[in-house]
């Protein structure tokens, strides 16, 4: 098993800087591309409580999705907000790494390095 979990975007260019710094460094590795399989409730409430942030602080904001659906709504509950990232994955921010109990925003890439030491 992955001791390292990345919340991956290939299209983005921080999430394959993310990938290779991670690869470099000789770590494997559990790739989520989850445009294309988007997290449960659950793991986005492990994701969130790793990196010691809400909701809206992993919110891409400035995607269309964003205000499409309702998500730029400051009265929305937690529970509300996590079944609108589910639903429009694009506004998770990306890259997320994810290493037991501890993640990082791979923004910048090299944010990841504080999990390998």
């Amino acid at each position: 098993m992955a001791s390292f979990t990345i919340y991956h975007n290939p299209r983005c260019s921080k999430s394959r800087q993310t990938l290779q710094i991670l690869n470099d460094n000789g770590v494997e590795v559990e790739i989520l591309e989850y445009l294309k399989t988007p997290p449960s409730k659950a793991q986005l409430k492990k994701v969130l409580k790793a990196l010691g942030m809400k909701p809206q602080d992993i919110m891409r904001k400035k995607e269309a999705e964003y205000k499409e659906s309702g998500l730029d709504n400051q009265d929305l509950n937690i529970d509300s907000q996590l079944d609108l990232m589910i639903a429009y994955p694009k506004v998770i921010e990306r890259p997320i790494v994810i290493k037991d109990d501890k993640a990082v925003i791979g923004r910048p890439p090299e944010n990841v390095l504080e999990l390998i030491k």
